[in-house]
């Protein structure tokens, strides 16, 4: 028998009393808890284990299911719009402290929650909502501790099997039997018309890694649409589906999810509690869409007028003072998780008073001691919240990279990977910019450049009727790389690990996934 320790200590403020790796509950009890990646539903402070537990239903360790549905959507926050209490709230009675939340796979869109609670002596259960975030703003402020140490006999092996695959979910994957073809469409990410997302069906079965939606008004069938397409992915490894719904100016699913205040306006007139609850609708609402990726939140710091061809942020931004910005970035990215969504922060490593928009001009952002100083703190924060991944854009950073940050090691493995610390996913800002041409690389060109740099998602938008063209011309360029020794085999497979590992597809014997 395996006897494993575990001590868990929460720390409560009247803010916040929860923690960063919530477990997703799989089975039910006698239930497995593996303490999940970066990509969980997790909120607030980390349990500190390497190790799945289990815990049965007379363990101190329970599982709760809770009912999160609310009505109206993400816009509604100023006229009562906050998530509903859950109605059952057996596990804030009785002094038990609610520690984690995760959304089940498969769990009607995010709607159903469970609630990983711990029984403490002491505990004032008042400080904590129903999902174990933050109280409403008016609840009373307090400050307790409550400590307590659950010590769980395991069977060897059951503590190092992997985990069993969720019904329709594939099994543990291993990379060194895939093609060096379909390991580079794993790395794609294509574009397509939310009205018409049936028109990449072909790439869809040849194996993309992503879709991203573009339009502005999605078809009320959305999320039974995009099954459907998902249902065409090889190996049952779906793609994951993306949206850049960041709120304001930059929405594509407004009638579906409801409008969504930009984040200056967030920034300036709700606390980061209220940018959370915000976040945690939408994200709600996305996830019923069938849309598993949120690009939000933009991490920038910005004070301009934009978004326009001078200034790509502006309202964007939530504010120009790097330390509010963090706050807002972690509140909206932890709210995105708590409503089922996969949280992208970008654009690294700050776009915050660049010279010019790189989709329509090369451009450069602040000189790199003022970067470090001004732009790199929300990621910092981000990444120190366990944001899942990272956008990295196309503007130069004058004092560390000429080439474009999407295309520099320097950018992705030192800075984000290396000092950061950064080990998620990482995509790259579109390829069809024309700072990237500007910088003498085609798409295909980018892509392996952008692979080689230490990214993991390719991203582009080709003008009409060249989509299956340049798809194909890219593939080739990986695979063509691959074969003369220019992208190595692993660093494609590894980026292959972090994007299975956002679908919770587990690799086998990488411990990605």
């Amino acid at each position: 028998m395996l006897l494993l320790l575990v001590v868990v200590v929460l720390l409560a403020d009247g803010r916040r009393a929860t923690v960063v790796d919530g477990p997703d509950i799989t089975a039910a009890a006698p239930t497995r808890v593996p303490w999940l990646r970066s990509r969980a539903n997790a909120l607030g402070r980390s349990f500190s284990s390497t190790r799945p537990v289990s815990a049965s239903t007379n363990s101190t360790l329970r599982a709760t299911t809770v009912d999160r549905s609310q009505p109206g959507a993400a816009g509604a926050r100023r006229s009562g719009g906050y998530p509903a209490p859950a109605k059952n709230e057996s596990a804030r009675r009785g002094g038990t402290a609610i520690s984690a939340v995760g959304s089940p796979s498969g769990s009607n869109g995010g709607r159903r929650a469970i609630v990983l609670s711990l029984s403490a002596a002491g505990a004032r259960p008042d400080a904590h909502d129903a999902y174990g975030g933050p109280p409403m703003p008016t609840e009373t402020s307090w400050r307790a501790v409550a400590a307590a140490v659950c010590t769980v006999g395991l069977a060897a092996g059951l503590g190092l099997a992997p985990r069993p695959p969720r019904a329709g979910q594939p099994s543990c994957q291993t990379l060194s039997g895939w093609s060096v073809r379909r390991l580079a469409e794993q790395t794609l990410v294509i574009p397509v018309q939310e009205r018409d997302v049936h028109a990449i069906r072909p790439e869809v079965a040849a194996g993309a890694g992503g879709v991203i939606l573009f339009g502005a008004r999605a078809p009320a069938d959305l999320a039974h649409q995009l099954a459907q397409l998902g249902a065409a992915a090889p190996g049952r490894i779906r793609p994951l589906v993306m949206a850049d719904e960041e709120g304001g100016a930059a929405q594509r699913l407004a009638n579906l999810v409801g409008q969504v205040p930009a984040a200056r306006t967030l920034g300036a007139e709700d606390t980061p509690v209220m940018i959370r609850r915000v976040a945690t609708s939408l994200g709600r609402a996305l996830r019923a869409a069938g849309v598993t990726m949120d690009l939000a939140p933009v991490a920038d710091v910005d004070g301009g007028v934009g978004p326009n061809n001078r200034d790509p942020d502006g309202t964007r931004s939530f504010s120009a003072d790097p330390t509010r910005a963090s706050a807002d970035v972690v509140a909206f990215l932890k709210g995105l998780a708590a409503g089922g969504e996969i949280a992208v922060v970008k654009h690294f490593p700050g776009l915050g008073g660049a010279s010019g928009n790189t989709d329509v001009m090369a451009a450069r952002t602040l000189s790199w001691p003022v970067e470090q100083r001004v732009g790199l703190p929300p990621f910092a924060a981000a990444i120190a919240a366990h944001v899942p991944a990272v956008m990295v854009s196309n503007a130069t950073v004058p004092g560390l990279s000429t080439l474009p940050a999407s295309l520099s090691p320097r950018v992705v493995e030192a800075v984000l990977r290396g000092r950061l610390g950064f080990h998620g996913l990482v995509l790259t800002d579109s390829l069809s910019a024309v700072a990237i041409k500007a910088a003498g690389f085609s798409v295909p060109e980018a892509a392996v450049a952008a692979l080689r740099a230490g990214e993991d998602l390719v991203l582009y938008n080709p003008p009409s009727g060249s989509l299956a063209a340049l798809t194909a011309a890219i593939r080739t360029a990986i695979t063509r790389a691959v074969a003369a020794g220019s992208l190595s085999r692993s660093r494609l497979e590894a980026a292959v690990a972090h994007v299975l590992s956002a679908k919770a597809i587990p690799v086998c014997g990488t411990g990605v996934g």
